[in-house]
């Protein structure tokens, strides 16, 4: 058999490149060195939480304080000289000192509980014969600012007191049981039970109108008598209204009922009156407008025992709280009736008035 010849040319031998092998090595060299290079960076910054909440030196928070303070920011700066008590080391004396000084930040930010307790940590902390008379009269204004008449009037009483026998008001005028009612408590209820019969008004007063209608009623309970009635009621409802606990009336359908009743009046006219104080800011200027528009209603009429008397036209000063009143009223009778219309639209309330007009059916012929 012919062997056949094969004229085609030999194909060239693939030589293996180290190359493209080499490339990758050194970008994989180059990402290493780049990644070492950036944690190294990296390791030698602190966190950037450390910088944002690194403490301050006991002169830096003090600084601070009096920054906040000159700014009127008064709450924080009493937090900060707060922050300052917490890891600073000083003197009782100096340590009661600025406690007063957090009591006063306080009180000017109209934290008068919380201005109270710092003036009582001061003097505890040490006695300073400088700060008493200060303490007595910083006390004095925040227990008068909160309308608390009873709690002032005891610690004037200790604070005035020659005999330390005890503290005042520590004197028990009744008992139920083992539990005991001192002659403070029996002021607070008072003071209580003349908050909630004021509190229809609130909105309509200022702070010192209503301080001033507050301490008039409480002086109709100074006397011995008058506390001994008061006191005595009380005992009678406390003692009546443990008892329907006992007797579980508050889960009876129709004392679950009523006291829903109540509780919706309650909640309603507080919710109300809470609008009231929000937009009602009677200024002096809208006082005197008021009196000048409407002066013809601020008129002393002529006394009938007297022939020669004739009307006269009272000054401002003399119709102050009948123009606060009569404004007050207006104002009133403006903001509820909006607010009102409010929430009226808000729950998409409707009437239906021909359906509550008369409609008698006449009775069939017998």
């Amino acid at each position: 058999m012919e062997e056949k010849l094969d004229f085609s040319l030999p194909g060239k031998k693939q030589k293996t490149s180290l190359i493209p092998k080499i490339s990758v090595v050194l970008l994989l060299i180059l990402i290493g060195l780049a990644l070492a290079n950036l944690l190294i960076k990296h390791s030698n910054r602190a966190p950037l939480s450390d910088d944002i909440d690194r403490p301050f030196t006991a002169e830096q928070v003090k600084e601070l304080a009096s920054k906040l303070a000159e700014r009127n920011l008064y709450d924080r700066a009493a937090k900060a000289w707060q922050d300052y008590l917490s890891f600073a080391k000083v003197p009782d004396t100096a340590h009661a000192k600025i406690l007063f000084q957090i009591g006063t930040l306080l009180e000017k930010a109209g934290l008068y509980p919380e201005a109270i307790e710092y003036y009582y940590r001061s003097e505890i902390t040490a006695k300073l014969a400088e700060l008493e008379p200060q303490i007595n009269t910083h006390i004095k204004d925040c227990f008068e600012r909160l309308g608390k008449f009873s709690a002032l009037r005891y610690e004037l009483m200790d604070r005035t007191s020659f005999k330390k026998s005890g503290v005042a008001g520590g004197k028990v005028v009744a008992e139920i049981g083992a539990e005991k009612i001192t002659e403070a408590d029996l002021d607070a209820l008072i003071e209580s039970t003349v908050d909630n019969q004021l509190a229809p008004v609130t909105a309509f007063m200022t702070p010192d109108q209503l301080n001033e209608q507050k301490k008039k009623i409480l002086e109709n309970f100074k006397s011995p008598s008058a506390k001994q009635q008061f006191l005595e009621s009380w005992l009678v409802k406390e003692i009546l209204y443990r008892q329907a606990l006992e007797e579980k009336l508050p889960e009876e359908p129709q004392v679950r009922s009523m006291l829903e009743d109540l509780s919706r009046s309650a909640l309603s006219q507080q919710l109300m009156n809470k609008e009231l104080a929000d937009k009602i800011n009677i200024t002096e200027t809208d006082l005197r407008t008021y009196y000048e528009v409407n002066k013809d209603k601020f008129v002393e009429p002529a006394k009938k025992e007297d022939p020669n008397s004739i009307e006269r036209q009272k000054s401002f000063d003399e119709a102050r709280q009948d123009v606060i009143t009569a404004l007050l009223s207006q104002k009133r009778r403006d903001v509820q009736a909006d607010f009102i219309k409010q929430m009226m639209d808000k729950y998409n309330v409707v009437v239906h008035t021909s359906a509550l007009e008369g409609t008698e059916k006449s009775e069939p012929e017998k």
